[in-house]
């Protein structure tokens, strides 16, 4: 891996880290040379993620990311163990598919609370970790749904909180600017996740989503090893308030 890809001596913090894309992209980042701490609500398959990845120093961390005290002890923790952060990834999040008459609004609200209050409170949290000289990185995992509706898929409370996530992320690029802190949104279109797994459960579900991609073919987890790479590491030093989508080229149908 060339040297500007590297994150040796960095670390690097993942919510949702215990399963679906979340365990992939802890891999990803310790075999970039990161130290990871892994945050998820229950520890016990966290805890073997962690200390399966390569490299030394990780650790798995529980935390209920719609608990603003949680949240501070949180940051107090990795703050006494570790004293900087260097790369934060949002990537914890919900999804319900129901036609907007039929979603209640408790799960409205909770959607929202967990994919964008929670990105909020903890980027709050975690940017006065991530001091000069090398400020640092928070990746928001926001999703193509962000940009488009899927008439056969629909999910507003989902599309409205990712939309707000990227939004958010543009705020906080511009505040955190000068901090040395780059704030980007990393966002995948259709992958095999456990938010997405009816979908690829039937032949009939397949094909409708490979008929949304010009590639005509879902997303493979290790696809976004790249991009979150990317963004978390010196590569991409003057990039930040953007959104890269890993889409298949979805959007640009």
């Amino acid at each position: 891996m060339p040297a500007l890809f590297r994150l040796d001596g960095r670390v690097a913090i993942v919510t949702g880290a215990s399963a679906g894309l979340g365990a992939r992209m802890i891999v990803a980042l310790a075999e970039a040379g990161a130290q990871v701490v892994g945050i998820a609500r229950r520890l016990d398959l966290l805890e073997a993620q962690i200390a399966a990845l390569p490299g030394s120093g990780h650790m798995a961390l529980a935390c209920d990311l719609q608990q603003p005290d949680e949240i501070t002890a949180l940051a107090e923790t990795i703050a006494a163990r570790f004293g900087t952060v260097h790369v934060l990834v949002n990537n914890a999040g919900m999804h319900h598919t129901a036609p907007v008459a039929d979603e209640p609004l408790a799960i409205f609200d909770q959607t929202m609370g967990v994919n964008v209050r929670a990105p909020f409170l903890l980027s709050r949290a975690i940017a006065p970790l991530m001091t000069a000289p090398s400020g640092g990185s928070i990746i928001n995992i926001a999703s193509v749904l962000a940009f488009i509706g899927v008439e056969k898929s629909p999910c507003a409370s989902y599309s409205a909180s990712k939309g707000g996530l990227v939004a958010l992320t543009r705020d906080l690029a511009t505040q955190w600017a000068k901090r040395g802190i780059r704030v980007n949104a990393l966002c995948p279109g259709w992958f095999n996740t456990e938010i997405t797994a009816s979908m690829f459960e039937t032949e009939r579900g397949r094909a409708f989503v490979a008929a949304q991609m010009p590639m005509a073919r879902a997303g493979r987890a290790e696809e976004l090893d790249g991009p979150l790479v990317f963004l978390a590491s010196d590569a991409s030093s003057y990039v930040t308030g953007t959104t890269l989508l890993v889409d298949g080229g979805q959007i640009a149908t």
